[in-house]
């Protein structure tokens, strides 16, 4: 496919720090939403677990994914994690586009 008809790829950002199974449940269904809408999906919670360390060394990885799509789809609590804040900072100075998960799937 060329460039101009490839899907565009999103990345979901949102809390999971200190949320009941790192918030997992609102990435999938977020992740099987956006798919089905034919978008090609990048999620921190599909991260490898085995990765071990901490905070600093799954941020160093999601950022890695972040860096590689398009555009930012985010959960709802996002503006209160501090990775999700981070995550966006960086997707703005980069010119992509964030918007909330609904406005994705209108």
């Amino acid at each position: 496919m060329g460039e101009s008809t490839r899907a565009l790829r999103l990345y979901v950002s949102g809390p999971m720090t200190g949320i009941v199974d790192f918030n997992y449940p609102a990435f999938e269904s977020a992740c099987i939403a956006l798919r089905a809408s034919g978008y090609d999906v990048v999620s921190p919670h599909e991260v490898d677990p085995s990765l071990g360390g901490g905070w600093r060394e799954y941020m160093r990885a999601d950022i890695a994914l972040l860096v590689t799509c398009d555009a930012v789809a985010t959960l709802d609590g996002h503006e209160n994690s501090k990775g999700a804040k981070l995550e966006n900072h960086i997707a703005a100075e980069l010119n992509m586009a964030i918007k909330p998960l609904a406005e994705w799937l209108t």
